[in-house]
């Protein structure tokens, strides 16, 4: 879903095991390339310990290069010195990949001024998985690359506990991005436990051990290391959006059932939790979707006092607002519908939506019921 644009230097940011580099081994695949793996240790050893050296591998073979790739170049940061001047001097244009720019940023080292593009790769989108793609499984396990490699559910299930106890905890510790890995641990769990709910810092800071401020800054690196994203209440008003508690949801449906220990029970339609995990689903597909499309649309949700709520809210330049309601259910009602219509006629310059499992398109009392995939695309995504 990614098209970098020809011949400009990119940052491809994603976490761990989305495939950042079997995308770019299959995009530079014609193009003669340095490729330098800072996941190997002796490549991070050795650049860690003299930078020029990048300069001096691009001099041996500058006539007949077209691209570096540098992969994880957040292992070894001094490196974005050496490419700022290769950009400037040499004209040649660098991918480079990382899981976040977050200990690019937190070290203040160069980010190359605006001189590369910037791109984010997520688990597998239905569009990309085609005819491939299974709602159940992605409710289950989620769409992370190397699942499509994998057998059975128990290789599913071994793969996601070994990912969320490595690289959601062991790899985050190793990027310095933590001062403490016991309450980072704790909090994983318990954040997976509120996926999709509006956050109470002070009560998860509670079941951590830890502060409010601890807390809130393991949301932040979740969003930074693009693990997860905040969907903020929606109101006009900046100053009141950020007076109300967020929703957090994780990147993947399958992390958040390995990291609650729910990969060996079954989801069932027609159940809470079932109906919680296509919702996060539909959500996140949304949001993946529009990110590749680079349309700068805005999400959030809205909560009224009375508890009413709908589930997400789109804000698109130059189109009517989206209300969307999401219902696993197969066939959808009036009266599924009833509080999106009151909404609509509250809210000016708004369409309202229904995203589902019914496969039947219809119109009832000015909401557009949808089959969820189709329901994106009429989003405009």
């Amino acid at each position: 879903m990614i098209s970098p644009l020809p011949g400009h230097s990119f940052f491809l940011f994603g976490a761990r095991g989305t495939g950042k580099s079997t995308f770019l081994t299959e995009y530079f695949r014609d193009s003669t390339t340095l490729w330098i793996d800072l996941l190997d240790p002796e490549q991070e050893d050795r650049f860690a310990r003299n930078p020029l050296e990048l300069s001096q591998q691009i001099a041996a073979i500058r006539n007949s290069l077209e691209w570096v790739v540098i992969d994880e170049v957040q292992k070894v940061p001094k490196l974005l010195d050496i490419v700022h001047s290769n950009v400037e001097k040499e004209k040649i244009p660098f991918a480079l990949t990382g899981s976040s720019a977050r200990r690019l940023k937190k070290d203040t080292v160069n980010l190359l001024a605006g001189r590369a593009f910037v791109y984010n790769l997520f688990p597998f989108t239905h569009r990309e998985l085609r005819c491939n793609f299974d709602l159940d499984q992605a409710l289950r396990y989620g769409t992370l690359p190397t699942l499509s490699s994998l057998k059975n559910e128990a290789e599913y299930q071994a793969y996601l506990r070994a990912y969320s106890l490595t690289y959601l905890k062991e790899e985050v510790w190793a990027e310095h991005l933590i001062r403490k890995l016991d309450p980072f641990r704790r909090f994983l769990e318990i954040a997976a436990q509120c996926n999709g709910e509006m956050l109470n810092f002070s009560n998860i800071a509670r079941d951590v051990g830890a502060d409010h401020k601890t807390v809130a800054s393991y949301f932040e690196i979740l969003e930074d290391t693009l693990l997860g994203f905040m969907l903020e209440p929606y109101h006009l008003s900046v100053r009141k959006r950020q007076s109300q508690s967020p929703k957090f949801y994780f990147f993947d449906p399958g992390v958040v059932r390995a990291l609650t220990r729910m990969l060996t029970v079954p989801l069932k339609p027609r159940t809470y939790e079932y109906g919680r995990a296509f919702e996060h689903f539909v959500i996140a597909e949304i949001i993946r979707l529009s990110a590749y499309r680079q349309n700068d649309f805005r999400f959030s949700y809205l909560n009224t006092k009375d508890g009413v709520e709908i589930d997400l809210i789109v804000e698109r330049p130059g189109q009517a607002t989206a209300l969307i309601e999401i219902k696993s259910s197969t066939q959808v009602s009036e009266r599924d519908v009833r509080q999106l219509a009151v909404f609509k006629k509250d809210l000016a310059n708004t369409e309202a939506f229904c995203l589902s499992q019914d496969p039947v398109r219809k119109e009832i009392n000015g909401i557009l019921s949808l089959p969820w995939s189709d329901g994106i695309e009429a989003l405009g995504i």
